[in-house]
């Protein structure tokens, strides 16, 4: 099983590319969460931003704090729960909000800022993917609030250039069935990010990317994800991937950061959430499928995880106050 593929095929992301922007030196730009906005979020949306540098180079930090990334041509920054950020050829300068630079689309093209003080040049192409926060947790949590992943030169650079060059030729063409492709660019493009960092994770790193990549954890994970009604144990678990219960417990808590059947537990509500929002399927046969013995077990497992009941997130989906997006 592809842990990975299976856990974004549960997120069901969603997102485009939507800004090109362009500065030269010197410049400092601040992105804000509270950007203005349009697009409406379902409940419980969170929104995933990055940036693709085509050229140049640039620093970067948390508007917070915190040590700046030095990002270069062909990398890629991902700002996986939307903090405010800092950017810029040098971060000591008053930085100008971006908002306040971006210029709208002209012809269905993408949205534009061209900033700066007329020296050395910095592009990058900007996107976003909405996922439920309360389905993603396993992903959001094993990344850092910013994070640079150099996919470098050669096949994958050119794989992703060619991702965003698409997304901007569909931006501006305008076809029917252009924002279905978009949404799919960007998620491509996610995707490779994350496969790069997970190939570039230094060795003594946790987390559950660090999990998938250990021989061990990584086959443990995917029985998991395989069957996760399937009444596991650690004692099962163990044996499948060549280690003792003990062994195979300490090291999956020390990686992932929760025991075997925690991290089980949580999967299966979380796929049995996203069960319920796209299928018919009865309560009790989810709750079955899902492992439990009755329903009304996978009620108080369902609520005490999710902060509602099945029938509830069913109904509504838990709705909160929406958000919004950027407007292309």
């Amino acid at each position: 099983m592809d842990v990975l593929s299976d856990a974004l095929r549960v997120l069901r992301l969603t997102g485009a590319v939507f800004l090109d922007a362009e500065f030269t030196a010197p410049w400092c730009i601040l992105s804000r969460s509270d950007r203005p906005v349009t697009q409406p979020l379902p409940p419980g949306g969170n929104v995933i931003f990055f940036h693709l540098l085509t050229e140049g180079r640039c620093k970067a930090r948390l508007a917070a704090g915190g040590e700046p990334l030095e990002i270069a041509a062909g990398d890629v920054l991902i700002l996986p729960r939307d903090a405010d950020h800092v950017m810029g050829s040098d971060l000591q300068l008053a930085p100008r909000p971006s908002e306040d630079l971006v210029r709208p689309a002209t012809a269905n093209g993408l949205m534009r800022i061209q900033h700066g003080g007329g020296g050395e040049t910095t592009r990058f192409a900007c996107g976003f993917l909405i996922c439920d926060e309360r389905l993603s947790r396993p992903l959001l949590e094993a990344l850092p609030r910013l994070v640079r992943v150099p996919v470098g030169e050669g096949p994958a650079t050119a794989w992703v250039r060619s991702l965003m060059d698409a997304g901007t030729r569909e931006t501006a063409a305008a076809r029917p069935g252009g924002d279905t492709v978009l949404a799919k660019l960007a998620e491509l493009l996610f995707v490779e990010a994350l496969r790069r960092y997970i190939e570039l994770l230094p060795d003594g790193r946790t987390g559950w990317l660090a999990g998938l990549r250990d021989p061990y954890v990584g086959r443990a994970l995917g029985l998991m994800h395989e069957r996760p009604g399937h009444p596991w144990t650690v004692d099962e678990l163990g044996e499948r991937v060549g280690l003792s219960r003990s062994a195979l417990a300490q090291r999956f808590t020390d990686l992932v950061g929760q025991p075997p059947m925690q991290y089980l537990t949580r999967w299966r509500l979380t796929v049995a959430a996203q069960r319920l929002r796209s299928e018919r399927t009865s309560l009790a046969g989810i709750a079955a499928e899902s492992g439990y013995d009755s329903e009304a077990a996978f009620n108080r497992a369902f609520k005490r995880e999710l902060g509602t009941t099945p029938a509830a997130w069913r109904r509504n989906g838990g709705a909160t106050a929406p958000r919004t997006l950027p407007s292309r």
